[in-house]
């Protein structure tokens, strides 16, 4: 236990922000004021990380202008893929531009999510927070609890919204990897590409899995996550005037 000492207290101080948010929003949001909680706290959490969102849009959009290159060189070395692997990664430093560095912003939310998780799958040092509800539905309550009309509806509209948010953000993993020619910082060609492209695509899909078993205060928490990601490539990734190079 002395282990996730850090972890525990970490989840106990989210808890005390999450009572304090559903005690303020409680006047206006009535039984719906700690899930309303849930959602600020988690907005606030990915604001406190958008400046290196910022910087993940500025290296995607050096890697795009690098597309030409990485595609000639991907050409020139089709039979020789480890020259083609330090040809990439040379181009990538003279320009300055990483080709791992998108994978920042998630590496960074991965303790907020175990944080979250604990919390809102634990209650820790607040299990209180899982008895309250959402249109009737305790926010502790897994699907595997039991099907009922109220459970169905709102599983159901979280669920969908999940599936929505997947699909776009697997839509955009593709048009990414034809911008800059590489899939999460490998090559588009060359040994085991088609099966990363296959499956890099597929992964905004497993927090509808994720989902599935999780409490219903968790998956509030991965829709409301998952739509500011979408945001937030919505606003950031939108096409940009010539010339503007979004330095």
């Amino acid at each position: 236990m002395l282990a996730f000492a850090p972890l525990h207290v970490a989840a106990s101080a989210a808890g005390a922000v999450v009572t304090w948010l559903a005690d303020t929003l409680a006047p206006l949001a009535g039984g719906a004021a700690t899930a309303a909680a849930i959602v600020l706290f988690t907005v606030g959490v990915r604001l406190l990380i958008s400046p290196l969102t910022l910087a993940q849009v500025r290296g995607e959009r050096r890697r795009a202008a690098l597309a030409p290159e990485v595609r000639d060189l991907q050409r020139r070395y089709a039979d020789d893929p480890g020259r083609l692997q330090s040809e990439l990664f040379a181009l990538y430093r003279r320009a300055g531009a990483s080709p791992v560095a998108g994978c920042l912003p998630a590496l960074l939310q991965a303790p907020f999510f175990l944080v979250m998780y604990r919390l809102l799958a634990t209650g820790d040092g607040h299990p209180h927070l899982l008895d309250e509800k959402l249109a009737g539905v305790p926010l502790g309550w897994h699907l595997g609890d039991g099907l009922t009309g109220p459970v169905v509806a709102v599983f159901g509209v979280l669920l969908a919204a999940l599936l929505v948010l997947a699909w776009w953000s697997a839509r955009r993993a593709r048009r990414t990897a034809a911008a800059t020619g590489t899939i999460a910082g490998a090559p588009t060609e060359g040994p085991g590409a088609a099966v990363l492209g296959r499956l890099v695509p597929l992964l905004p899909f497993t927090t509808v899995v994720v989902a599935l078993v999780v409490p219903l205060a968790a998956v509030i928490y991965l829709v409301t996550t998952t739509a500011w990601t979408v945001l937030e490539q919505a606003v950031l990734r939108r096409p940009r005037p010539e010339g503007i190079d979004g330095r």
